[in-house]
């Protein structure tokens, strides 16, 4: 069976829907999500190390 990953940003916060479930495309977008939204930049490492979730 393929691996699936999920990133879930209402992990963080709660009122925040934004979710990503393919890993090649969940670094880039959430990278960009934490930018626009929160203002934070976020290393692909600390993204796959801290919140990329295997499902």
């Amino acid at each position: 069976m393929p691996t699936a990953h999920r990133l879930d940003c209402e992990n963080e916060a709660a009122d925040c829907r934004f979710i990503v479930q393919s890993e090649d495309e969940a670094i880039e977008l959430a990278k960009n999500h934490m930018k626009a939204i929160y203002g934070q930049e976020f290393s692909a490492k600390k993204l796959r190390g801290e919140y990329l979730e295997t499902v």
